[in-house]
């Protein structure tokens, strides 16, 4: 090393905040330890209707995912809770100009939420053709429809790509129609067969997502307006199994699978303490 060299080195480890940019600290959240919204599945029979509606129809509704099911509403057949155990249930049959019934439920209006920290526990379908999610919706949409408006997917499954799930954020700016989706997948062991803990902590700073308590997404707040960050108003839950669709349905759907069942042992909301 030229000699030269080593004052300079001396005046740039003395100073060298003079050159750096003021960047921000991305600061670290705390949640309840506690729920504050939660429903554990403890009681047979239909979903409480005091946490739970439903949307009722067929993609053709202007869901827009192309999907092959119908959901219907508080029907036995396609929803119950049994054993502790809240089970959506898509089956093979003749129902309203479809060939396949399942069900989607939805907390809006009934659970909505402003940041927080989202877990949910379950089990995922075997089989292809099979879509299972557990994500989340504006309830009051701010900033314009899809995706404008932002969404934020805690659990996505597609029965092809067994063992691999996914978590993933949509907004303006970040989205798969124009190629810019954010996200992160992992294959876990025994999705179909064992239960999973997934979760999300949203605060005012970032996303992050979260299988079995570790880590493998993050969505900053890079602070460039709605296009990027439409995650400043409340969302709700939704828990659904859809059937076929763009994604779910790439491979085809193997009607030998039916009746699947995609299993939730329970959902629950941790409030953010420090805003």
């Amino acid at each position: 090393m030229n000699f030269w060299i080593l004052p300079l080195l001396a005046f740039l480890t003395y100073s060298d905040s003079n050159f750096l940019p003021n960047l921000p600290m991305e600061k670290e959240y705390k949640f309840s330890e506690k729920p504050s919204w939660s429903d554990e599945f403890d009681t047979n029979g239909l979903p409480d209707t005091s946490k739970w509606g439903y949307d009722v129809g067929s993609p053709y509704n202007g869901w827009g995912n192309n999907e092959l099911q119908y959901y219907t509403d508080a029907r036995p057949e396609n929803v119950m809770i049994s054993e502790g155990v809240l089970n959506i249930i898509a089956r093979k049959e003749d129902y309203k100009g479809l060939g396949y019934t399942s069900t989607r439920l939805v907390s809006k209006g009934k659970g909505d939420f402003l940041y927080g920290r989202f877990v949910v526990r379950a089990k995922v379908p075997q089989g292809r053709g099979t879509w299972p999610a557990a994500w989340m919706l504006p309830t009051d949409w701010t900033y314009g429809n899809w995706p404008a408006s932002g969404e934020i997917d805690i659990l996505e499954h597609v029965g092809y790509d067994q063992d691999v799930v996914h978590i993933t954020v949509h907004t303006g700016d970040y989205n798969h129609s124009i190629g810019t989706q954010k996200g992160a997948k992992k294959k876990i062991q025994n999705a179909t067969t064992e239960f999973h803990e997934y979760r999300v902590d949203w605060t005012p700073d970032y996303i992050r997502g979260f299988v079995d308590n570790e880590q493998i997404f993050n969505f900053p707040n890079e602070r460039k307006g709605s296009g990027s960050w439409p995650f400043d108003g409340r969302f709700h839950w939704l828990l659904n199994l859809a059937i076929g669709g763009n994604w779910g349905g790439a491979e085809g759907v193997d009607d030998a699978i039916f009746p699947a069942v995609y299993q939730i042992d329970y959902v629950r909301v941790f409030d953010l303490l420090n805003p």
